[in-house]
């Protein structure tokens, strides 16, 4: 029960995961399994997605895994882009594009909230449990910072001045949308690895 794939080719988001789950759980990434697929998120939800790639892996390996997605939802937008964040300017998943975008619809708008969503699907031998985590904040006029990956450079969270982009790693992972999500897998899975 330690030992736990994590259903992702995002490296950063893997370095993240990492760095709140171990040393108590070691995390197994696609690599690990020397897995290459391109899995599929066609779902129209962050669960949906969620549970797609937690579901092709488990099925594939026979082993307990998790998968999350994340969605940026604008206010001003509707929501948008959600479930469409990663290809939101086209299927080639560019983040300076996708940014490009969320700032070319919000010029000369006022209402710039947002949130940060992110779903994880965790399926352990038969079950299936989601965890969630979310926060608020603001997108920037422009990109600021360098660290980070996605929309970190146009995200200042609530309470905050600095975007995510501008905060230490440590620091985002206290606070952030995947942190609050994983932090509740962790208390489900002390609780339940006796």
């Amino acid at each position: 029960m330690n030992k736990l794939v994590f259903a992702t080719n995002n490296a950063h988001k893997l370095a993240e995961v990492r760095a709140i789950l171990e040393p108590e759980f070691t995390i197994i990434s696609l690599d690990d399994l020397n897995c290459k697929d391109d899995i599929p998120e066609t779902a129209d939800t962050l669960e949906g997605n969620a549970l797609l790639k937690a579901t092709y892996i488990h099925e594939k390996f026979g082993l307990d895994c998790f998968a999350d997605d994340t969605g940026l939802e604008i206010e001003e937008l509707g929501g948008e882009p959600g479930v469409y964040s990663a290809r939101y300017a086209g299927e080639d998943n560019n983040s300076d594009n996708n940014m490009r975008k969320v700032l070319s619809l919000l010029e000369n708008k006022t209402n710039r909230k947002a949130s940060f969503r992110t779903v994880i699907a965790l399926i352990l031998g038969e079950k299936t449990l989601y965890f969630s985590g979310e926060i608020k904040g603001d997108i920037t006029l422009h990109p600021q910072g360098e660290s980070g990956f996605g929309y970190d450079p146009i995200f200042v969270p609530e309470g905050y001045q600095l975007s995510f982009a501008q905060l230490s790693a440590g620091e985002k992972n206290k606070i952030s949308h995947r942190a609050l999500a994983v932090n509740k897998l962790i208390d489900f899975l002390k609780h339940n690895s006796k």
